[in-house]
């Protein structure tokens, strides 16, 4: 547990990324896993996640992206973009009970109750609340992500200012069923990057907890 608080410690949204350095495949692969584990509301995952490690998709990504933005994503060594599912419904939960019930080898019939419940929970949400949840569960995964590669000592910088509109233009999203909720660069920080040097800044504990 101390080299968890450690690496949440040692990690900060990094302004400045060194463009010489790759993040290797293995462990790309590794915050996948990391990814795919996270927590998600029943399991559903309702979300895609692009790994964008092509130069020249990064560089068309700037168009969408403001500020400092731009130079995180062109110089970062991969940028993940959490699309939350739109207007999600029966389908995604059919096919989310098939694969509990191909994984847990159970029948349709013995998922159907679990699935009819999940199916009566987004019944009563309108479309925009449906849309608000899915983008709330891509936020944890966007978390999980965040963490994990600080145990691996891999920088990331989570955003929020950008145009989703052009960014689902460009990714396609749109025809998809999808749209970006939140983007993370990936990679290693630069030497001249100031921020690393800063205290990290948080509550105090009796400030931010309160026991009942």
């Amino acid at each position: 547990m101390k080299n968890y608080i450690d690496s949440l410690n040692w990690r900060y949204a990094v302004k400045k990324y060194d463009n010489t350095k790759k993040v290797s495949a293995e462990e790309i692969e590794l915050l996948k896993d990391a990814v795919r584990l996270s927590v998600s509301s029943v399991g559903l995952q309702p979300y895609k996640i692009f790994v964008i490690e092509s130069q020249e998709v990064k560089d068309q990504l700037i168009e969408a992206v403001g500020g400092n933005n731009k130079n995180i994503v062109t110089a970062a060594s991969h940028i993940f973009v959490f699309a939350n599912e739109l207007n999600v419904g029966p389908d995604h939960v059919e096919k989310y009970t098939n694969n509990i019930s191909i994984q847990r080898s159970l029948t349709k019939e013995e998922v159907a109750g679990f699935g009819d419940y999940i199916k009566g929970y987004l019944a009563g949400l309108t479309e925009e609340q449906k849309n608000i949840w899915t983008a709330k569960q891509a936020y944890i995964a966007l978390s999980t992500l965040v963490n994990s590669a600080a145990l691996l000592k891999i920088d990331t910088t989570a955003m929020e200012g950008f145009d989703p509109a052009k960014v689902n233009e460009l990714l396609g999203l749109n025809e998809k069923g999808l749209n970006a909720a939140v983007i993370a660069a990936v990679g290693y920080r630069h030497d001249e990057d100031a921020m690393q040097h800063l205290k990290k800044v948080r509550k105090p504990k009796e400030e931010l907890f309160i026991t009942l």
